[in-house]
């Protein structure tokens, strides 16, 4: 073979790639044409669990004052570094919005592909409402403030409870949701998996609401772990996707060079 024919040829092989890379993209299942997006969209829900958690968490354990067993994590948006727990609900409700339309367009078509997104939105919702709502300080929270629950609940506290409890309700009904979406693809242990993240908010936010002993404790363990398993699906979702990708571009790639 002659240099020419060596250029021509590194040439054609080139020119296939360009082009039936990106058909590869848009032909990837689950993602309706915007691959690069969904992974960055879904990477959105991966992260919303660290961030609310590890904030959230380690104001909990180093704002003086706080005691997790008797204080619920929306009581550190009170006070001189309340921002900080504001900003966190707010950065949460963003990835988690994100998060669930990333959801939305890989689970497109399949067994609880429409509601478990659109309860996640809600979510999303219920979280940036919390943010803009803050409770009240009461029960030695922050450090000065007369130990005991406030005599009466504003306005603004009224609000924040109702926004969590529509942020709570949409969880766990999200996490039942994708239950049922492992159950008919055949995947009994996400399923269970997603039936007890749902089961342990409602078990962690109902024993919080009785009145119960810890009940801050209960309803910070249940929150967190639904989180976590959502963040889960995401992150298994994102790696069928890429891993999805991967052999179409590598199918396309050997089909132009043959």
């Amino acid at each position: 073979m002659t240099t020419t024919q060596d250029t021509t040829q590194l040439a054609t092989e080139l020119t296939n790639e360009i082009t039936v890379r990106p058909a590869a993209r848009r032909a990837t299942p689950g993602s309706t044409g915007f691959t690069g997006s969904t992974r960055a969209l879904l990477t959105c829900a991966v992260l919303s669990t660290p961030v609310f958690g590890i904030v959230s968490l380690t104001q909990a354990f180093t704002r003086e004052g706080f005691d997790l067993l008797r204080h619920p994590l929306s009581m550190l948006s009170t006070g001189d570094l309340g921002w900080l727990q504001i900003g966190t609900f707010w950065i949460t409700a963003v990835l988690t919005v994100a998060g669930a339309i990333g959801l939305r367009r890989v689970m497109h078509g399949t067994p609880g592909g429409t509601w478990a997104p659109r309860l996640l939105l809600v979510e999303g919702a219920g979280l940036a409402a919390a943010g803009a709502f803050s409770m009240d300080p009461g029960d030695g929270f922050p450090a000065g403030t007369p130990l005991g629950a406030p005599a009466g609940m504003s306005w603004h506290a009224m609000l924040h409870m109702a926004a969590g409890s529509v942020a709570f309700t949409a969880l766990i009904a999200a996490c039942f949701v994708l239950g049922r979406h492992f159950a008919r693809a055949g995947r009994a242990g996400h399923a269970v998996a997603s039936r007890l993240g749902g089961l342990a908010l409602l078990l962690g936010n109902g024993w919080a609401m009785s009145g119960g002993r810890a009940g801050s404790l209960t309803l910070c363990v249940g929150v967190l772990v639904a989180m976590a398993w959502v963040s889960v699906v995401a992150a298994a979702k994102r790696a069928e996707l890429t891993d999805d990708a991967d052999a179409l571009d590598t199918d396309a790639l050997h089909t132009a060079r043959r």
